[in-house]
């Protein structure tokens, strides 16, 4: 086993080493190719590797996405000028020494490129030959010029604010040192290689030229040996020399072409994520265009003295073109539609779309979207094919609603149908964690009791997906009796809305991110500049800034004063201080929004308090646990969260929301210690209580006795 190992491996080694020595001894090969005349045979050999290797250049030039994916094109293209040039000098040298003997003197791919054009015409090959000449060095190859001396300016004159931009991004926490010097050297890359095609295509322009005085040489030099050494006659002289000039003109200058189209391929590629054919396919492939176009083809086609089937027959072919892609666009559009919040389709890869294609994209089995909902197939009907269904209507409610509560743009809710599901099973995903999942009903309606119902009512009994209360799902025909008897009766795409809505409020923190942060930057500068650029990122660089906001929302605490948050992280002196310690020191300022949210303005705010022992005992233990955080006994975490959650739930019948408040020192770790136990439950401290909002203690927390009201 190891001997085949070390065997494979030597292999490989030898390999390497061939392929190593391989550009060299190609050199060399061209070299020896000016110097030591060849047979024809071989000539026609590398005649027909040199085309090959011109298509080959063609075929990847056509097929790459950005220009620096073929960054070598420009050594390439110098390689193949010396190897044609090479073949030039050695093909000059049999027509010359050799042409007397007939046309068939310098081989067999010569002889039959001179004939096939010529034709029996020697005045027709020699035209021919000149138009080759002029596409390929007054059209192309002057244009792919012009295009590379024009993109190696720009791109050179656009360095300095690329490398600021970077700069930029880099102390603005966007980007990471490992790929701000990733981008510096794509950057450098992309100078290089427009400077090396400004170069290259004086190589495609020196090469045509060449082929021209090749060409003369060829047929002067080879009507003078002809005539003077061999005393052909002159017919047979023009038959022989002339058919092998313009036969050999004609072998190098074919792939001498397509290099030239090669370069002006390469040179005006922008970059993409697809090659040129789809490029190019996507951009005229639409059916606004060809309609037009089949119109008028056949106005033209109906004017007498025109060749009217020929124009009438292209236009019945735009009609065509017209209507495939109209019913292509429109198949993907039922077949393959996933819906946002805000009702905009997007297509989406799907196994039953590539039921012929075995390969797997990255889209079939990523989703980047920060917010999804999947539906079974029984709830479909709640999205109509508009995308202006009941259930997007109310998502886009929530998330204007949530936007405003919270202070930034929530992210859009991506809906779409999987048959993974239950038929009536709808699932909520927070990037790709499942946060939420029930069952709903879409022909029913979901009744709600409260505290006036004392009569059950027939029908699917559940438990409220959002806040976990004994439900019932009627008949629609049942509403009335159900309003009767004190039920409250709501829709299921309300039942999924308020599901979200609790699901988003309890996940801010997550929806929240640099390039969101970075926006409502953007938006404040207008009003603040000077307060924005001297905060962000000279005091706090972004990634800071983003954690701090992250922490004020995961205590529900919005963050739509920003220009507050801005001004007090600006007196802030200590930079040693982490990210959850400024948020800490923030809080005070912003509290006063969640406040408001939970107490209106003109009424008390309910307060849930800690008893004198009971607080000073988690003080002292704060104090003994040290940097290692709040350590209480299971026995004493489940006493004081059943006391808050008995409290809470008393007063949710009286529609009040209480907070906990208790001593700065020990509101961090006890907030923390909640929100295992506990959604529903906001702690403040006494610092930051404002002075003008009216209390209410509805309840102490005791050690040693039931709760006092």
């Amino acid at each position: 086993m190891n001997l085949t190992t070390q065997s494979i491996s030597q292999q490989f080694l030898a390999i390497n080493k061939l392929k190593s020595l391989a550009l060299p001894l190609g050199i060399l090969v061209l070299i020896v190719m000016m110097v030591i005349p060849l047979p024809s045979y071989l000539l026609d050999v590398f005649f027909t590797s040199n085309i090959l290797l011109s298509l080959l250049i063609l075929m990847v030039a056509l097929h790459t996405f950005r220009p620096l994916d073929f960054s070598s094109f420009p050594t390439v293209l110098l390689f193949a000028t010396i190897l044609r040039l090479g073949l030039n000098v050695a093909s000059t040298r049999i027509v010359l020494s050799q042409g007397h003997t007939g046309p068939e003197a310098a081989g067999k791919v010569i002889e039959a490129f001179g004939s096939f054009v010529i034709a029996g015409n020697y005045v027709v090959g020699i035209f021919v030959f000149a138009i080759l000449i002029i596409i390929n060095l007054v059209v192309v190859t002057k244009g792919a010029g012009r295009v590379s001396e024009v993109s190696a300016r720009f791109t050179l004159d656009a360095m300095p604010g690329k490398q600021m931009a970077i700069d930029a991004d880099l102390n603005a926490g966007l980007l990471t040192s490992e790929d701000a010097k990733n981008r510096r050297e794509e950057i450098a890359k992309e100078a290089d290689f427009y400077g090396a095609m400004d170069g290259a295509s004086k190589f495609v322009k020196g090469d045509a030229i060449a082929g021209i005085l090749i060409l003369l040489i060829n047929i002067i030099g080879g009507l003078t040996i002809g005539l003077a050494q061999h005393d052909l006659p002159l017919s047979t002289a023009a038959e022989n020399y002339i058919i092998l000039s313009v036969g050999d003109g004609l072998v190098a200058q074919i792939p001498s072409l397509l290099l030239a189209i090669s370069t002006a391929i390469i040179v005006t590629r922008i970059s993409s994520n697809h090659d040129l054919s789809e490029q190019i396919g996507s951009q005229i492939g639409i059916k606004e265009a060809w309609l037009p176009s089949s119109a008028v083809l056949f106005l033209i086609g109906m004017i007498p003295g025109m060749p009217n089937l020929l124009f009438l027959i292209a236009s019945v072919l735009s009609l065509l073109m017209w209507y495939y892609l109209y019913k292509n666009k429109l198949d993907k559009k039922t077949e393959s539609e996933v819906l946002t919040a805000d009702g905009k389709p997007v297509l989406d890869q799907s196994e039953t779309n590539n039921n012929n294609n075995n390969n797997i994209e990255l889209d079939e089995i990523s989703d980047n979207s920060q917010i999804s909902m999947q539906l079974g197939y029984g709830l479909i009907q709640l999205v109509d094919d508009n995308n202006e269904g009941p259930l997007i209507s109310r998502i886009t409610g929530v998330r204007k609603q949530l936007s405003k509560e919270l202070g930034f743009i929530v992210p859009q809710v991506r809906v779409r149908d999987d048959l993974t599901l239950d038929s009536n099973t709808y699932r909520i995903r927070i990037g790709q964690t499942i946060v939420g999942e029930d069952k709903i009903y879409p022909n029913l309606l979901l009744a709600i009791p409260s505290d006036n119902s004392q009569t059950k009512i027939e029908g699917i009994n559940v438990k409220d997906p959002s806040f976990k209360m004994d439900s019932t799902w009627i008949e629609k025909h049942e509403v009335s009796k159900a309003e009767s008897l004190g039920y409250m009766v709501v829709e299921p795409e309300a039942v999924i809305a308020t599901h979200l809505n609790q699901i988003l409020n309890k996940y801010s923190s997550e929806l929240i991110g640099q390039d969101d942060v970075q926006s409502l930057l953007d938006n404040l500068s207008k009003t603040s500049p000077q307060l924005v650029s001297l905060t962000v990122p000279k005091i706090f660089p972004l990634n800071i800034l983003t954690t701090i906001l992250k922490s004020l929302l995961s205590e529900r605490i919005p963050i739509s004063d920003l220009r507050k948050i801005l001004e007090k992280l600006s007196t802030i002196n200590n930079k040693n201080l982490s990210p959850y310690e400024l948020a800490e020191i923030v809080r005070p300022t912003v509290v006063g929004l969640l406040i408001q949210q939970l107490a209106p303005l003109n009424q008390a705010l309910p307060i849930i308090t800690f008893s004198g022992n009971l607080e000073q005992m988690i003080l002292n233990i704060a104090n003994q646990s040290g940097e290692n955080g709040l350590i209480l006994e299971p026995s004493l975490i489940q006493k004081i969260v059943g006391s808050i959650n008995n409290t809470i739930e008393k007063l949710q019948n009286e529609n009040k929301k209480p907070v906990l408040i208790t001593a700065p020192a020990i509101r961090k770790d006890i907030s923390l210690m909640l929100r295992q136990h506990l959604d529903n439950v906001d702690v403040l401290s006494f610092t930051e209580l404002p002075d003008d909002k009216k209390i209410d203690v509805v309840a102490t927390i005791n050690l040693d006795q039931e709760d006092t009201n």
